[in-house]
């Protein structure tokens, strides 16, 4: 190791208000009856299944245009502006613990999959 120290800042999700912080948090998944459908055709016509693993996918979402989420400094930081007023930090990605960081990853990775010719399945959402 490299003697860095690393850490990860995560918001506490269970504070943010539906409807007010947030207002969809859906984020679809394959059914494991379609996984067992596509695993069946894969094994018929011998073909290679693969899965990928994206590292910290949360953190490579967008947040909506005109979203805005704030949250309190971390543990350790300065609190306190030169005015004496408790700081507050703008999150400008979406980050662990927000209610809606799946559903932002998700709607980050789609136009990238439609991009290399991924068709969405009709009888699945995800």
């Amino acid at each position: 190791r490299s003697g860095a120290l690393k850490a990860r800042l995560c918001v506490q999700g269970c504070a943010q208000v539906a409807g007010v912080d947030y207002h969809q948090t859906f984020c679809s998944t394959l059914r494991a009856t379609s996984l067992r459908v596509l695993a069946a055709l894969a094994a018929r016509d011998g073909l290679a299944m693969r899965r990928w693993d994206f590292i910290a996918a949360y953190l490579q979402g967008e947040l909506e245009q005109g979203e805005v989420v704030y949250c309190r400094a971390p543990p350790g930081y300065e609190t306190l502006g030169s005015d004496g007023r408790a700081r507050i930090c703008k999150v400008v990605k979406p980050i662990y613990g927000m209610a809606q960081a799946g559903r932002r990853w998700q709607r980050s990775l789609f136009p990238w999959l439609r991009q290399w010719g991924f068709v969405q399945c009709t009888t699945d959402p995800c």
